[in-house]
């Protein structure tokens, strides 16, 4: 963007510069910390390979208790003129619409939210383009190389790539699968305008736990129709081969309850699949360098609190930990423990973990106690149901009221 503040260390540059905190991977975790210590009057290095965030496939709607985290940290006035608004859900169980749900969530482009807070950044914090080449740390002071030849010096680095594995080899830190290939989510484009769907917004469940479809969502960013599908397969299977080379014939197979709503289907782009992994960091209480977001531990996007536990994270060190740490000298681990031993963070982290595995389990679970619980649930959906339709044809048949 041309707005967009770079950093002018010159390439080459011997001298060292100076700052309290570096923070390396300019994503949603690395942005939103930055802009927040740099109000804060903090001196601030942000560095990420890339000037303009690319357009990838990642998180693409919230809901208002996440929007409520950004209005929490003050950056509700960058991000919502970068989100599509909606509040009316149609949500589908059973092959059956079941609920209409009133309530706000957003759409957005991942990338074009990235740049949007890339931004809007203090003048103070640029963005640095450039990669780590090698990093030092100790209980004193960090020592970043760049590969523009640029160093930078600073009490603590706050490590923020996401998945990139090159920084956390570095430093020493091993990421631990938990649940490999624990499940998919697919993205794609609509070929219908928002104004010419059925429904402003539509969820509709799996009907039947072989399928492995948690839940598909269509809602509107700008003038597109977005769907995200939440499935617990594998990328190489046939059927996610197949799916990726004829999405709206096996869409209106498997939801024809919504397909002439939603266009029948068509589609209107590229299908992007997205293998999730669950994961958990090792060997990161170390001097110096603290690590957060999906940099520290990643959760499965189905039930949505991937945001929720990334923005915990940012609010957390900016308001608490890092103002501390900055009080005293030094920067060794015991100072970096008690952001990992932090209440808020681990009950964020815990319950990130604990709905992957129980979206999961009530989707698909073959064990008796998993079975039981989906023949109950759907048994109390299907009532619901049955008696909405009975009051509804009840009250049709009733003579009007003067």
């Amino acid at each position: 963007m041309s707005s967009q503040k770079v950093s002018e260390v010159p390439a080459g540059n011997t001298e060292p510069t100076m700052v309290d905190v570096a923070i390396v991977g300019a994503g949603m975790a690395g942005t939103t910390l930055a802009t927040l210590l740099g109000r804060a009057g903090r001196r601030v290095a942000l560095i990420d390979p890339h000037q303009t965030h690319p357009d990838e496939f990642r998180a693409e709607k919230l809901g208002t208790g996440q929007a409520r985290l950004f209005e929490k940290l003050g950056l509700d006035a960058t991000v919502q003129p970068l989100m599509t608004p909606m509040d009316d859900i149609h949500v589908f169980r059973l092959g059956q619409l079941f609920s209409r749900e009133r309530r706000l969530e957003y759409g957005f482009s991942y990338g074009a939210l990235i740049n949007g807070l890339r931004a809007a950044l203090p003048h103070q914090v640029p963005l640095t383009v450039a990669k780590v080449a090698e990093i030092t740390t100790g209980p004193d002071k960090q020592r970043l190389v760049l590969n523009t030849g640029a160093i930078i010096e600073a009490r603590l680095v706050v490590v923020s790539t996401g998945h990139s594995e090159a920084l956390r080899r570095a430093v020493g830190v091993r990421r631990i699968e938990d649940s490999k290939a624990h499940s998919l989510s697919i993205g794609f484009d609509l070929a219908i305008a928002p104004g010419e769907c059925a429904f402003q917004t539509v969820t509709c469940f799996g009907r039947r736990a072989e399928d492995r479809i948690a839940y598909l969502s269509v809602f509107p960013i700008g003038g597109t129709m977005r769907a995200n599908m939440f499935v617990y397969r594998q990328a190489g299977e046939p059927w996610t081969k197949a799916f990726r080379k004829e999405p709206q014939k096996m869409l209106c197979e498997l939801m024809p309850e919504i397909a002439a709503q939603c266009g029948n289907f068509k589609v209107g782009g590229p299908v992007e699949i997205r293998p999730i992994d669950l994961t958990r960091t090792e060997g990161h209480r170390r001097d110096g360098v603290v690590f957060i977001g999906d940099a520290f531990c990643t959760t499965c996007p189905t039930p949505g609190v991937g945001i929720e536990r990334v923005m915990t994270d940012v609010d957390q060190l900016h308001s608490l930990h890092i103002p501390r740490w900055l009080e005293t000298p030094g920067m060794a681990a015991d100072k970096i423990c008690a952001f990992y031993d932090d209440p808020v963070k681990i009950a964020a982290d815990e319950n990130g973990m604990r709905a992957s595995y129980y979206a999961k389990a009530i989707t698909i679970g073959t064990g008796l106690e998993w079975r039981i619980r989906r023949l109950r649930n759907n048994t109390a959906r299907q009532l619901m149901i049955v008696g909405r339709k009975m009051k509804h044809l009840g009250q049709r048949r009733s003579p009007g009221l003067a």
